[in-house]
């Protein structure tokens, strides 16, 4: 749901034992109380050591495991659970196979939050640049597929800028005038873009990909981009979709959407990425409808495996405790858990996207006068 995705985004990185990274040192070198501050060798060693590690262009910035552990980062709720997640990712088939259709399914969904076949939806604004289309043909197509059950929440647009030529700004504007959307899809991406006489090279396929991909990842939506696939076959059938291996190299993920015949109503739906289970599903075509109905999977779906102490976060504040503060060493004795404190603080920092998905928990640590406070929330969905 939207509202996670904007109580995920406020969390900032804090440690387990709750001291904040370095930041900025106070030229103020004159105390605000009457007591002397002094310093050892060894500590003003330490200190200026650390500043010049930080201001030092040649270094490296690295952080060690413990460090990667004292902090939290805001995960990635799906926009489709199980199947489309936020970044940038390529969704592949030949001319005609039905590509257009399915994309203005998912988009329907996804702007309403209807199920897509048994995958759980999460519904938000949504906008569709159908850019090898005009508005009565895409009034047609959703009227045949959906009726006159509109959505507020699907946006089209028929035409747009290229890369590099004013496109991002326009989505920028987009993504302000309606902040809710995460879903993106821009059909094709031969049609936004630049033209160059290095369009086919490797560099400039990792760079288009990696630009918006960038963009996605700075607003946190997807971008789903509709590309066309090669006639010769591949040994690896994502090595079909046009283009270098630039293009998938960079992306999150792709789509490959095939048939074996050209005629046949059934088609064949592969699926890697990064944040999903690789998966091959088998499609048919509604041809009444044009839609694409789900026939089977070739593997079943894996079960995500839920840590359990997050399942006593949920049962306790279940309790009648929409909203739960105290020390992590209080929360570890209130839960019962075995551990240390800062063991206990880790945990959650890794598993803060599991909280606030499944449990619709959002935690939150942070250090005040009386030391480290955690959080936990339940969250309004």
């Amino acid at each position: 749901m939207m509202t996670k995705e904007k109580s995920a985004a406020r969390y900032q990185p804090v440690g387990a034992d709750c001291e904040q990274p370095m930041q900025i040192f106070s030229t103020n070198i004159i105390p605000e109380s009457e007591q002397e501050i002094n310093f050892s060798e060894e500590k003003l060693d330490e200190l200026l050591k650390e500043i010049e590690r930080k201001t030092d262009p040649n270094r490296l910035n690295t952080m060690s495991m413990t460090e990667l552990y004292d902090r939290t980062y805001p995960g990635k709720p799906p926009i489709i659970d199980g199947f489309l997640y936020p970044g940038t990712y390529l969704f592949a088939g030949a001319p005609k196979v039905g590509k257009s259709f399915f994309m203005a399914q998912l988009a329907y969904h996804v702007s309403t939050g209807q199920k897509l076949w048994d995958y759980e939806v999460h519904q938000c604004e949504v906008l569709y640049l159908a850019l090898e289309d005009d508005y009565r043909r895409l009034q047609d197509r959703m009227f045949r597929m959906f009726g006159v059950e509109g959505s507020d929440h699907l946006h089209f647009a028929v035409v747009a800028k290229q890369l590099g030529q004013g496109l991002d700004e326009q989505l920028e504007r987009f993504l302000k005038d309606y902040p809710n959307t995460r879903l993106i899809i821009i059909d094709t991406l031969q049609k936004v873009r630049e033209v160059g006489g290095d369009t086919y090279s490797y560099a400039n396929d990792y760079d288009i990909i990696g630009r918006m991909k960038r963009f996605a990842d700075q607003h946190k939506i997807c971008l789903l981009l509709v590309h066309h696939t090669r006639k010769q076959p591949a040994g690896d059938k994502f090595e079909m979709i046009s283009g270098t291996n630039g293009l998938l190299g960079c992306a999150d993920g792709a789509f490959l959407l095939h048939k074996e015949k050209r005629t046949d109503t059934n088609a064949i739906l592969e699926i890697v990425g990064r944040d999903q289970e690789d998966q091959t599903l088998y499609l048919q075509r509604d041809l009444d409808r044009l839609i694409w109905n789900y026939d089977r999977s070739e593997t079943e779906r894996r079960a995500k495996q839920i840590d359990p102490l997050l399942r006593k976060i949920d049962r306790f504040l279940s309790e009648g405790n929409d909203l739960w503060k105290g020390s992590a060493a209080e929360l570890t004795a209130l839960l019962g858990e075995e551990i240390q404190p800062n063991i206990l603080t880790r945990k959650l920092n890794v598993l803060v996207s599991d909280l606030l998905n499944e449990f619709a928990i959002e935690y939150k640590a942070e250090r005040n006068r009386n030391g480290c406070c955690i959080s936990l929330t339940r969250v309004k969905q």
